[in-house]
């Protein structure tokens, strides 16, 4: 089970803006995020037992996540959620990456499973559970559990949507300042009234905090290997930009070539 957030296409400088604290086993082994080989290139923290992840971003501004969903019958050898998120960064778009989940979801050789695919135009979160069904997510701000995207019977998701709506989170800077605080929120004895939690030897394993800006140079990754509370966040911008750049290069080095895309023909 984890949380997130992501206020889609509302700050007039970051389309995508997302905090999330990622909920597991603690003593499941981990690596920081850090840039992948291959094409296209993506930065990503690595879950060291499976091999796959739970978030990340490629060069053209795809960011994917997974988290858990209950379902019924599940696959005697499943594969792997991260690993299917993994390879869902390996799409130029959201719209074909959340396709290509729906197909592979649709397969029934996963656990249960949410995904949330986003570009700067387009985002669907796609659902995995006892039924495999793709949603569209239109401009504001969306909260994911282990159930239905923004779902008002869930305390979790409101408890989140509230501290995020208590003022005006027109721009990266300020969302990222208040769901550094909202995402760092330790719950109180009965599990309540913050995000952050630990139940015997499960609980919050680590947080990222995420914008991806109009202005490469000015995106933001940052990550707490630990409970956010306890493990102050880490600076990661460099890994991002330098993805994100990536793209912009090979752009750069087709025009120079004199490749271009061939012109559209009129339907009139």
């Amino acid at each position: 089970m984890c949380i997130l957030a992501l206020q889609y296409q509302i700050a007039k400088d970051a389309p995508i803006l997302v905090a999330h604290n990622r909920e597991e086993a603690l003593d499941r082994p981990s690596q920081p995020p850090r840039i992948q080989s291959g094409r296209p290139r993506v930065v990503c923290p690595v879950d060291r037992k499976a091999g796959g992840t739970w978030l990340g971003v490629n060069q053209h501004g795809l960011f994917v996540a997974v988290g858990n969903r209950p379902k019924r019958n599940v696959p005697l050898e499943p594969i792997s959620r991260g690993i299917l998120c993994r390879k869902l960064l390996g799409f130029t778009n959201a719209r074909d990456a959340a396709q290509y989940a729906v197909e592979e979801l649709s397969t029934g050789q996963y656990m249960g499973a949410n995904y949330i695919c986003a570009d700067a135009n387009f985002a669907a979160v796609v659902y995995g559970g006892d039924e495999v069904r793709l949603v569209e997510l239109p401009p504001g701000l969306h909260i994911l559990t282990n159930g239905d995207i923004n779902d008002p019977n869930d305390s979790r998701q409101e408890f989140v949507r509230r501290l995020l709506t208590l003022q005006r989170l027109d721009s990266a800077v300020a969302f990222l300042a208040v769901a550094s605080r909202t995402f760092a929120r330790r719950c109180d004895a009965n599990g309540k009234w913050g995000v952050v939690f630990t139940r015997g030897n499960f609980g919050t394993v680590s947080s990222t905090l995420l914008s991806l800006t109009k202005k490469t140079h000015h995106s933001i990754l940052q990550y707490s290997a630990g409970p956010p509370d306890q493990v102050p966040y880490e600076d990661y911008s460099a890994l991002l930009r330098q993805v994100l750049s990536s793209d912009r290069a090979a752009r750069a080095q087709m025009a120079k070539k004199g490749v271009t895309c061939p012109p559209q023909t009129s339907g009139a």
